[in-house]
């Protein structure tokens, strides 16, 4: 498996992998967006099949924010996720970014202790953060300067 950046092709597997995952995704222009805003946007990848990605970013506090992170059904537990995420955070820590939030569904176990495996904290508790009224935890993690 390789984790590479993404590259527009990618762009169907990458929405179906997000449809795939989340019961409210983003759409194709959103995403294409957030690729063309300069995002960290890597996908892993193996015999020329996107397997997952993870999207990313620096907010105004000179934080990273970790916008969303995907791996197709069909992979999960092999790893890919974990590899995307290394990837994400080996860049935050090249690019000086010593703190990284997230949101994640308050009932999805299986991302939160997922979250926690790196480390990562949950601060708090937003309600109806989700467009179907979900609420999300906000976690975060503090990378070694």
């Amino acid at each position: 498996m390789i984790v590479r950046r993404f590259q527009y092709s990618d762009l169907v597997r990458v929405y179906e992998i997000e449809r795939m995952c989340f019961p409210d995704p983003y759409n194709m222009d959103i995403l294409l967006k957030l690729s063309d805003l300069g995002f960290g946007f890597l996908v892993a990848e193996e015999n020329n099949n996107i397997l997952g990605y993870i999207l990313f970013s620096i907010n105004m506090e000179c934080e990273g924010h970790l916008i969303s992170l995907a791996v197709d059904k069909n992979y999960r537990g092999s790893k890919v996720g974990s590899t995307l995420l290394t990837s994400a955070l080996s860049i935050y820590i090249q690019t000086g970014i010593n703190r990284i939030l997230l949101e994640v569904r308050t009932h999805n176990t299986r991302a939160i202790k997922f979250y926690e495996s790196f480390g990562f904290i949950i601060d708090r508790k937003e309600f109806n953060y989700y467009n179907d009224g979900s609420d999300a935890y906000i976690m975060y993690l503090n990378l070694p300067a």
